[in-house]
């Protein structure tokens, strides 16, 4: 019969392989290598980029209204 006991210890066993593992090191190393080469990328969070995107949406509003309150004035000059 099939036991999922088993499963799961064979799984807490699989991890502690792997932490103890030089494919751990590996994976520590990597991110390490990565996050250090990010660092040095002129790079901006999504969290930055909706913000920076949420007020260009809002520039671009504000410029079509006085572009059309301009168009206006100069219509309302030229009577």
């Amino acid at each position: 019969m099939f036991n999922p006991k088993f499963l799961d210890e064979l799984s807490a066993k699989l991890k502690d392989v792997m932490a103890s593992s030089p494919a751990k090191d590996f994976e520590k190393n990597a991110r390490a290598l990565l996050a250090q080469g990010f660092a040095k990328l002129d790079l901006v969070t999504r969290e930055e980029f909706d913000i920076q995107a949420a007020m260009l949406d809002r520039t671009r509003e504000k410029l079509t209204a006085l572009e059309a309150r301009v168009a206006t004035l100069e219509t309302q000059r030229g009577n």
